[in-house]
């Protein structure tokens, strides 16, 4: 299949990009796509041995062999150690890195501080380099929680607000601190020391689904991995957003080169939200009578949830999200920058067609 989103390939020696965070899911889908792109990349690795995960990763993407166009430096969101060698003759940056747990912690200051000091870290960086433009991945949960129930689409001009008295996870709570802190750098402290302003760009994805190119899965894919394995035999009314991951990183390409992305946000999500018993169907359908039958498709009544509430944290954590739907619009990076995304449907197979080769692990 032709990528709707081709990237611009550059016609001269190619540019180095850094992308943090490599070995992730959707990190190692921006390296392969800058790599496939002609671009040179540096990724960051917390440790020498991610090296051998993020070639591997590589490799079931289609390149095998990067040579001189792809290497790694060590770097940890939670230090200074490391980010200027890694930002050295860099001329774009993406920061992808960030903490998404399968679980939310009970302190949400154990994610908050490191994605907003991990942002702080690599934008302080890339502005002292000299980088022209860094592109944050930052999400959807900094755009659509916090507010009152609403049948509106939410936009970029919508932000998660933390001070409502309604709920907000400290997942959301991060990445709303992260992505403000992003945009009050740039505008305060973002004057490069050839007299240039760092310029930022946004990109703000729902849940990222699509080819799991090695163990390192997201939250959104392990949902997934137990539909398909019928580790779920009553499913939550709960509706949610879905994009394919190589649109997410083929959306950061966009941002990191066109002249018209310095300074926006872009939501990612391709079409209406899904109820989880719609993804569930679409599942067992694609597996077929014998493999799809372990898929349950029944719904969780909500007295059953409620009962549950006190003996499991992830139920209590799931009780505001029933029956909320949370719709959203792309519009803008469809139209700014002719962004075309694969299905929702699309997405959901790709993740089921890898997911077997694979023993998941969580970043």
């Amino acid at each position: 299949m032709t990528d709707p989103n081709p990237a611009a390939v550059p016609d001269h020696v190619p540019d180095l990009v850094l992308v943090t965070g490599g070995s992730g899911f959707l990190g190692a889908h921006c390296v392969l796509a800058l790599l496939q792109s002609g671009y040179r990349v540096r990724t960051t690795i917390r440790t020498p041995a991610r090296a051998a995960d993020v070639r591997a990763q590589l490799a079931a993407g289609g390149v095998d062999d990067p040579g001189d166009r792809l290497e790694f430096a060590i770097a940890d969101l939670t230090s200074d150690a490391g980010w200027a060698e890694a930002v050295a003759g860099c001329r774009f940056v993406l920061h992808v890195a960030s903490p998404f747990p399968s679980r939310q912690p009970k302190d949400p200051d154990e994610l908050i501080v490191p994605a907003r000091d991990g942002a702080l870290r690599v934008l302080r960086a890339a502005r002292d380099a000299a980088v022209e433009r860094v592109v944050l991945t930052s999400s959807f949960a900094a755009i659509g929680y916090g507010h009152e129930p609403t049948d509106r689409a939410f936009t970029e001009e919508d932000w998660t607000e933390l001070d409502s008295g309604r709920p907000v996870s400290p997942y959301a709570q991060s990445k709303t601190i992260a992505e403000r802190a992003a945009w009050d750098f740039v505008a305060q402290n973002g004057a490069r020391t050839d007299g240039a302003a760092l310029q930022l760009a946004t990109v703000n994805p729902v849940g990222i689904l699509g080819p799991v190119l090695g163990p390192d899965i997201s939250s959104s894919v392990e949902l997934i991995r137990l539909v398909k394995e019928g580790r779920l035999p009553r499913l939550p009314d709960v509706s949610f957003g879905i994009v394919d991951v190589r649109d997410v990183a083929a959306l950061h390409l966009l941002a990191m080169t066109r002249p018209e992305a310095a300074g926006q946000r872009f939501l990612a999500i391709a079409g209406e939200v899904m109820k989880a018993q719609e993804v569930a169907l679409l599942i067992r359908g694609h597996l077929g009578d014998q493999a799809g039958r372990r898929v349950s498709t029944r719904l969780m009544p909500q007295w059953m949830l409620r009962a549950a509430a006190p003996f499991s944290r992830r139920v209590r954590e799931s009780l505001p999200e029933l029956g909320t739907v949370r719709r959203a619009s792309a519009e803008k990076a469809r139209t700014v920058l002719g962004w075309s995304p694969r299905t929702r449907e699309e997405a959901v197979l790709a993740t089921v067609d890898t997911l077997p080769t694979y023993h998941p692990r969580h970043r």
